[in-house]
């Protein structure tokens, strides 16, 4: 197959608070012969809290974002669910509304960029299987990692809105979303079904309604524990910060011990891939993985 090229969007949380999320994006790109150019001009994309505070400001900075894929004539991958989902609705309002495209580029005319639409943006999940393909991946697996049940967290941001994310995750049914399910089952996996795969982590209301979020969190992990996963996967780095971090708390919270190894999706590719626990950062988390 030919090699693959994008433009990474990093975004904050995989350069500050989670660095071994690029850490291991970079190894397994490495490792499947893909070609990740890092955005090192991009700034942050408002977290879905910007947008609230200044709507035209966010647009702006996305779309300048955008635009230095663009420049580089490439699509752009995200590793973040809310980095997605911020990108992804500049580029689905501005491809289809010329007038604030034109206002938007008159801004952009100050540092010189302009935004035309030209490179797609995805979650690097989609570009695994709909670029890579699972049968590709498959076929680089080194150690399968079939002794283990895992447990798929989706998070919201990938797959909700659906008028937004369908054109960028191939119509993935934000009800039973499926993918990250057949990734795991492509690296040899027992994926773990679980009412609360699909749910919101509570990142976004941690400071506003901490309760509910530490609810919501304790929620998925006990809904993994006792379906017997022996650790989790998630595509967002926000929701393994509240996943991973907060175990803690969250088991005080729940009243049960929610403890439970989560991992960021390109770690668990990565260990199918034969990477090392090093490189893939595996010693950054809260949660001891000590299964490897």
């Amino acid at each position: 197959m030919a090699k693959l090229r994008y433009a990474l969007y990093t975004g904050c949380t995989a350069r500050e608070s989670t660095p071994e999320l690029l850490k291991s994006t970079m190894a397994i790109a490495d490792a499947l012969d893909i070609e990740l150019v890092l955005l090192d001009e991009a700034s942050c994309c408002g977290a879905s809290h910007l947008q609230d505070f200044d709507d035209n400001l966010s647009l702006v900075l996305n779309a300048r974002n955008i635009c230095y894929a663009e420049n580089l004539g490439l699509d752009m991958v995200t590793i973040c669910n809310t980095c997605q989902l911020n990108t992804g609705m500049t580029k689905h309002r501005l491809d289809g509304n010329n007038e604030l495209k034109e206002n938007i580029n008159k801004q952009l005319s100050e540092v010189e960029l302009e935004y035309k639409g030209s490179s797609q943006v995805k979650h690097f999940l989609y570009a695994l299987i709909e670029d890579y393909g699972l049968d590709n991946i498959k076929a680089k697996v080194k150690k399968p990692l079939s002794e283990f049940n895992i447990a798929p967290f989706y998070g919201c941001h990938n797959i909700r809105p659906t008028e937004i994310q369908s054109s960028s995750n191939s119509g993935e049914n934000p009800y039973v979303p499926t993918s990250l399910d057949d990734l795991i089952e492509a690296c040899g996996g027992v994926s773990v079904d679980y009412e609360e795969k699909n749910k919101c982590c509570g990142f976004h209301v941690d400071l506003q309604a901490p309760t509910t979020a530490n609810r919501l969190s304790g929620a998925a992990l006990l809904g993994a524990r006792d379906n017997n996963a022996d650790w989790m996967v998630t595509p967002c780095p926000l929701c393994h910060l509240n996943l991973d971090v907060k175990q803690p708390h969250l088991s005080a919270e729940m009243g049960r011990d929610v403890t439970l190894p989560v991992l960021h999706l390109p770690q668990m590719v990565g260990l199918a891939l034969g990477i090392s626990a090093e490189e893939l950062g595996l010693n950054h988390h809260v949660a001891k993985v000590d299964f490897v």
